[in-house]
């Protein structure tokens, strides 16, 4: 039995067990709310305290409901689809480590009530997932927002994974920052390097030992290309992989059978046209010709590269190594 508590935080109890224990299919009996504050709170009251504190709490706006096999709380601010839905996201973030992950499925978890939790049996296999280790992530998502707000450089080691599968230090960056962006399932920074003199787009979990300086940011106005501001919807369809080149015009001929997967990828921004054989379409996009060669890989016997000549060239010179190593 819990240790002894005032009956005066009864109608609290009375609340938290609502909300812990019940829903429309599990409805709380009297008998069972009084059960539950005795052997949960050490809280003994009579039948008719019950329910003057039900009352109590549907006067207060508490969305009780109450039928012959009892009473349940009706309204939550999530319904279980909507936290089935956060915690997928959750699982499937491939930014947040797995020990985070468990955290946060926990509290989204007690939003809802027991049932909910014990139906939620992939919370389990968090460790599954493919996560991030890089336990520095949220810390720079504060450090960001202020460099950001303040109108800050910042100051970074950028890393990469190695052989050992651990990240690396692989250069110090000096940026401007101006964005967070997720993109297929990654946050990146969008940012002006100070060094190279153009937009870089990294990866959140892959910085490490962040400060904001005391310099002030290059005025997004003053990056070519971006005079005036960040076109978000461009953005996203033009860089699939998040290459830093300059966009160029790029024509592609794709079977009819891939629109799902390049509207997926680029937008309804792609301009999608009929050919002469209605299994072919005739494609044209802006992008990043870095990301195009890798994209167009990818579908490589679905796509092929029409122009630029030099993007066209790149890919059957890439095609042609790698056939030498099968040969």
């Amino acid at each position: 039995m819990a240790e002894f508590e005032p009956k005066k935080l009864a109608l609290i109890r009375i609340w938290q067990i609502f909300k812990e224990h019940s829903d429309y299919d599990h409805p709380l009996t009297q008998e069972d709310i009084a059960r539950r504050l005795e052997n949960d709170y050490g809280i003994v009251i009579e039948r008719k305290a019950i329910s003057r504190n039900i009352s109590l709490l549907k006067e207060a706006g508490v969305e009780i409901e109450s039928r012959r096999a009892g009473s349940y709380l009706d309204y939550r601010d999530f319904e279980d689809a909507e936290l089935h839905m956060l915690i997928d996201g959750v699982l499937s973030s491939k930014h947040i480590t797995a020990k985070h992950s468990k955290d946060l499925i926990d509290r989204l978890c007690a939003l809802s009530n027991k049932y909910f939790k014990s139906s939620v049996k992939h919370i389990y296999s968090v460790n599954d997932w493919s996560k991030t280790d890089n336990q520095a992530l949220f810390y720079n998502i504060e450090l960001i927002d202020a460099a950001i707000e303040e109108g800050k450089q910042l100051h970074y080691d950028y890393n990469k994974y190695g052989a050992d599968k651990k990240l690396h230090k692989t250069s110090h960056q000096y940026v401007s920052p101006y964005q967070m962006i997720l993109h297929n399932q990654r946050y990146y920074l969008m940012a002006y390097s100070e060094y190279w003199g153009n937009m870089v787009f990294h990866r959140l979990d892959h910085i490490t030992n962040m400060t904001v300086t005391d310099k002030k940011i290059t005025p997004l106005k003053n990056v070519k290309g971006y005079e005036n501001g960040i076109n978000y919807k461009e953005l996203a369809s033009n860089m699939p992989y998040m290459y830093t080149d300059r966009q160029e015009r790029i024509d592609f001929i794709a079977d009819a059978g891939i629109i799902d997967q390049i509207v997926d990828w680029f937008g309804t921004e792609a301009r999608i046209m009929k050919t002469d054989d209605g299994n072919k379409v005739r494609v044209s996009i802006k992008a990043s010709p870095n990301a195009m060669e890798y994209w167009a890989l990818q579908y490589i016997n679905h796509v092929e590269i029409i122009s630029p000549k030099s993007l066209r060239t790149r890919i059957k010179d890439v095609l042609e190594n790698g056939l030498k190593k099968y040969k």
